[in-house]
């Protein structure tokens, strides 16, 4: 059997926890009713489900109340419902050139259409930036500030906590895209200043694809994305503006729901910091093994401290759509190569429009496949030298 070894984490954790297969198994098996549109047993079981996720969520990024959890089907659409409920016409709103298209690509769509403004902080190539400068940008009219946690292409921080302060002493809205970093970083929306989070489910959080959310720290006059039936207020014909109801129309995904409570319930009984303490310590690995290697260049920080289990790279003299082939084909080493969704980033770190390799690692990875993805690339390079 192809050995395979799995290095692309940052697009979709794998594998999972086996709590989470069996959640999704028992849910499909034994439950599968809708929850909130039945009185019946199944129906009430089926709620019960997405009550506890929605509580262990709420516990793990810091909501007090558990209702402020809305579900989604991703991080992308969480952050669709705040660009197309929060923001009207002439307003301006602040982001970084180091984000994801599920930012960039919304909001020169309502810079298109509505006439919002945007203003972009510009990133050090190795994607740090410094927080005062968010604080020289706000205007009169700047209604949001809309960060990423950590960089999918090079997995730098960004100071969530300073940026918040600054945004909460202006009365700016502040919203953190949290794709890369839920389930490996800690994250208190209070304590770091965070007034609306947009996670998904299927990378750090080690649940299913096709599940998110957003989490609303306090109310915010926001106007739903959709509108249609919650299972609440049914004798009504327009929306509820009770939460999470006003943002969560048509059947919920309940089987991704299950999934996902298991896997934030692998992340509580392991704890958040030794999962961390664990990436930290195979990207300090990777960045040392790969930096001795002759023809490698790396981009970002190259500190696992400072950045997620994040690495991109690219060789001399080769396209990174080479290397991935060839990791796959010859190695079983899975990947990602590109521009992976986030073209200004790589405008930013000086590799559009070609981009990197990517490595991203999670808990489920191990040293000696480190070991044997840096012999498979010295192998690479050495078949790619002139005879």
């Amino acid at each position: 059997m192809k050995k395979i070894i799995y290095f692309d984490n940052a697009a979709t954790s794998w594998h999972k926890p086996d709590s989470v297969y069996n959640a999704m198994n028992y849910f499909m098996r034994k439950v599968g009713a809708n929850p909130g549109r039945s009185g019946h047993s199944k129906s009430i079981e089926a709620a019960r489900i997405v009550y506890e996720t929605r509580q262990a969520v709420a516990k793990l990024f810091g909501v007090k109340d558990s209702s402020h959890v809305v579900f989604t089907s991703n991080a992308t659409h969480a952050l669709n419902i705040v660009f197309k409920g929060l923001l009207q016409p002439g307003d301006n709103v602040i982001t970084t050139s180091i984000e994801h298209n599920s930012v960039m690509r919304p909001l020169h769509y309502l810079e298109k259409t509505i006439g919002i403004r945007i203003t972009v902080i510009p990133c050090r190539a190795d994607g740090t930036l410094l927080p005062e400068l968010f604080e020289e940008k706000i205007e009169r009219d700047t209604k949001l500030i809309v960060i990423n946690h950590a960089s999918n292409v090079i997995g730098t921080l960004l100071p969530i906590r300073e940026i918040g302060k600054i945004s909460r002493e202006h009365g700016v809205l502040f919203l953190v895209d949290a794709a890369q970093t839920a389930g490996v970083i800690p994250l208190d929306m209070a304590k770091d200043n965070i007034d609306l989070l947009a996670f998904t489910g299927h990378k750090g959080l080690m649940g299913p694809q096709g599940i998110g959310g957003l989490c609303i720290r306090n109310p915010v006059d926001m106007a739903p994305l959709m509108q249609g039936g919650t299972g609440s207020n049914s004798e009504y014909e327009i929306q509820p503006e009770v939460l999470p109801d006003k943002y969560e129309s048509g059947t919920l995904n309940t089987v991704g729901i299950a999934g996902l409570g298991a896997g934030v319930k692998f992340i509580q009984e392991k704890c958040i910091l030794n999962i961390r303490k664990y990436e930290k310590a195979l990207t300090e690995q990777l960045i040392k093994e790969l930096s001795t290697i002759a023809g490698i260049k790396l981009y970002g920080l190259c500190n696992a401290e400072k950045q997620i289990s994040i690495v991109s790279f690219n060789i001399d003299g080769l396209k990174p759509s080479d290397i991935g082939y060839k990791l796959d084909k010859e190695f079983g080493i899975m990947a990602r190569v590109g521009l992976h969704c986030a073209p200004i980033a790589h405008k930013t770190i000086g590799t559009f429009p070609e981009g990197t390799v990517r490595f991203s690692l999670s808990y489920f990875n191990k040293h000696k496949e480190i070991d044997y993805t840096v012999q498979a690339l010295k192998k690479i390079i050495k078949s790619y030298k002139p005879r």
